[in-house]
């Protein structure tokens, strides 16, 4: 499947750099990649999956930053670098933590900037979208307008960004309460969401395969954010993926079951694409992206808009 993108550059990755976190526990230490050249480059903050850390996801963070985008990237409270005990104080509120990360970084791009050398005056910060998979979907999903259902069912806070222009949730979960496996529901209250004010521009992304031990359903659980949430939404369904998508947590990852290289080149490209279009970088690679998938003789997935 030929893919209309732009010439890769070379990448400068930088890290740790601290930012103060008062009352986390510990200071919030994120990576930055960046192309090395190039002006009023936009940003794309990623949230991981549970236990993985700033130095995770690879193949997607490499080839954003390579073709034109700053990427920022926390370590949360859960990663196993940091080996947090289940009985810790913080554990049951390591979602909002998970929220709280991703608002300090945009609060101190400042510092992220300055602290990258080479970077200075780069930065276009009108350009900011994010992007994460599984728990790190739900996190970013968060920033996008979805929000938390209380015991009663009642949405709880508002923890929205407007500086955060576009999304991308990969292999995300979808609806709580009955949906839940009893081992969530005991485990994971607040993995009990309402997609019903997420509003930012959005790409789903969810593989046909994906079963989850979390849900009583199948894979259209990860399909959730999309169906259930309002304004401009894709949805790029996965043939034949399942929770890894092919393999974007890392280049070498025994968690990956369903190993496959194109997945993972054309899971690179199209989000790469839309990003493109859906902060206005550009109206033609997304629309030319969508155009090859549908054509290919034998396509790894279909794209879905509304």
């Amino acid at each position: 499947m030929k893919m209309h993108v732009s010439t890769s550059s070379p990448v400068i990755s930088i890290k740790p750099i601290v930012l103060s976190a008062p009352g986390r526990g510990e200071d919030l230490q994120v990576r930055v990649s960046a192309p090395a050249t190039g002006s009023q480059v936009p940003i794309i903050i990623f949230s991981q999956g549970f236990g993985w850390s700033m130095d995770s996801y690879g193949p997607l963070v490499d080839y954003w930053a390579a073709h034109g985008f700053v990427v920022i990237q926390p370590t949360h409270l859960d990663s196993r670098t940091l080996n947090l005990p289940p009985d810790d104080p913080r554990t049951p509120l390591i979602w909002r933590f998970r929220v709280e990360d991703l608002k300090r970084i945009l609060d101190q791009l400042d510092l992220i900037e300055a602290s990258v050398p080479g970077l200075s005056g780069r930065l276009d910060r009108n350009r900011i979208a994010a992007a994460g998979h599984s728990w790190g979907g739900q996190t970013v999903s968060m920033l996008l307008g979805a929000r938390v259902l209380d015991a009663s069912g009642e949405p709880g806070e508002d923890m929205s960004d407007s500086r955060i222009k576009a999304g991308v949730l990969l292999s995300t979960t979808g609806l709580g309460g009955a949906d839940l496996s009893p081992f969530a529901a005991e485990h994971f209250p607040f993995m009990n969401p309402s997609f019903s004010d997420m509003r930012t521009p959005t790409l789903v992304v969810a593989g046909d395969h994906d079963q989850s031990h979390l849900s009583n359903r199948g894979p259209d659980w990860f399909t959730d954010p999309y169906f259930l949430s309002p304004g401009r939404k894709s949805l790029l369904t996965l043939f034949g993926a399942e929770h890894m998508l092919g393999g974007i947590s890392g280049y070498n990852v025994a968690e990956t079951t369903d190993e496959n290289p194109e997945r993972v080149a054309l899971l690179q490209q199209l989000t790469w694409s839309y990003l493109r279009e859906a902060l206005n970088l550009d109206d033609s690679s997304w629309l030319a992206a969508r155009k090859d998938l549908e054509k290919s003789a034998n396509p790894l997935g279909r794209i879905e808009s509304k």
